[in-house]
């Protein structure tokens, strides 16, 4: 959003969407909560409160829903986010703090949180003992890793980096961990193939490197590597922002899995129906969640001890915070300390 990568952003933009505080004034007519509560706001501060979707508690996906900062109230004036030392909003969208939960640590939750925890358990992967990849382990994979243990399933990292594999697995508790361009990693999660599919399999590759001819060499060593591993994960959750190929994670699903995006990558990614198809496989997207299951988030987050690994910083900080961002340095998520750092002119 900062510097227009979707070509959508309206300057000027005050950033900030996964606020935490008190609250030190309330109208008249305010129920939810009183002075001194600890509230969040998250992706949301407004919708039309009225159509099929905000009546099934799913105001995310309101066509007339207002984000957090960058888009237009029904007044026109723009909205702004959380960059600032207070923020007044409609009080159906604040989110209750649970009691002696973090409010610095926790706060990435507002987004990254909820953005992982609703596909898992709307697509039905929240069912223990299911196995659950998670591609890209930044700001959004480490914590779909850490809701997705919590739900009892058993978790695969995988990443095209070697060097997260034992932050994965012995910090963040993932069960296995798959190098994607490593066919030696594949190999070990291999799966065996009767006999009377051998010859079909063959074709299958056979197939689909003769497509691939026209891309990338490295794009052909990670789908002939991971075709070796397919039919391992019930579900997959894609967290990559960047473009990355999707045909070598298809192939990790078992006939009837899901893989669900939930990171937006600025261009658009090819989509390979041919496996799709062949397994009855579907291809999803998911955005954050309504204001219920946000909360409902927050209170299983809170029940399991799930917060992210953050960095706190002041708020002059900011600029080396996103040149640092640009260049993946932070484990993971960067949090501003606005109350001891920001002064109110």
């Amino acid at each position: 959003m900062a510097k227009n990568d979707w070509g959508f952003t309206q300057y000027p933009l005050i950033p900030g969407h996964e606020i935490v505080g008190e609250v030190t004034e309330i109208g008249s007519k305010v129920e939810k909560v009183k002075v001194g509560d600890k509230v969040g706001v998250g992706c949301l501060v407004g919708s039309c409160r009225q159509c099929d979707q905000c009546t099934s508690d799913l105001e995310n996906y309101c066509p007339k829903v207002i984000w957090t900062y960058g888009s237009v109230y029904t007044d026109g004036t723009l909205a702004h986010g959380g960059y600032s030392n207070l923020m007044v909003v409609d009080e159906h969208f604040i989110v209750l703090w649970p009691e002696n939960f973090p409010l610095d640590i926790g706060s990435p939750l507002l987004c990254a949180g909820i953005t992982t925890y609703s596909p898992l358990r709307y697509f039905g992967l929240d069912k223990p003992g299911m196995n659950i990849g998670v591609v890209g382990l930044g700001g959004l994979g480490h914590v779909a890793v850490k809701f997705a243990k919590a739900f009892g399933t058993k978790v695969t990292v995988i990443s095209t980096s070697i060097n997260k594999k034992k932050e994965a697995i012995e910090k963040l508790g993932a069960d296995s961990f798959l190098v994607s361009r490593d066919p030696e990693e594949m190999k070990v999660r291999g799966i065996r193939i009767p006999s009377f599919f051998f010859f079909f399999f063959i074709i299958i590759i056979f197939f689909f490197l003769n497509i691939l001819l026209r891309h990338e060499t490295k794009l052909i060593s990670t789908i002939v590597s991971v075709q070796v591993a397919a039919g391992t994960l019930d579900g997959i959750i894609d967290t990559v922002s960047a473009t990355h190929p999707l045909l070598a994670l298809i192939s990790l699903l078992k006939p009837h899995g899901k893989m669900v995006l939930v990171g937006a990558p600025a261009q658009p990614l090819e989509l390979p129906v041919f496996p799709l198809i062949s397994g009855r496989k579907i291809i999803a997207g998911s955005g954050v969640g309504g204001m219920k299951e946000t909360q409902e988030m927050i209170d299983f987050a809170a029940k399991h001890n799930i917060l992210p690994d953050v960095e706190i910083i002041p708020i002059d900080y900011i600029n080396t915070a996103m040149d640092r961002l640009a260049k993946s340095d932070v484990k993971y998520r960067f949090v501003i300390d606005i109350a001891k750092s920001l002064k109110a002119e």
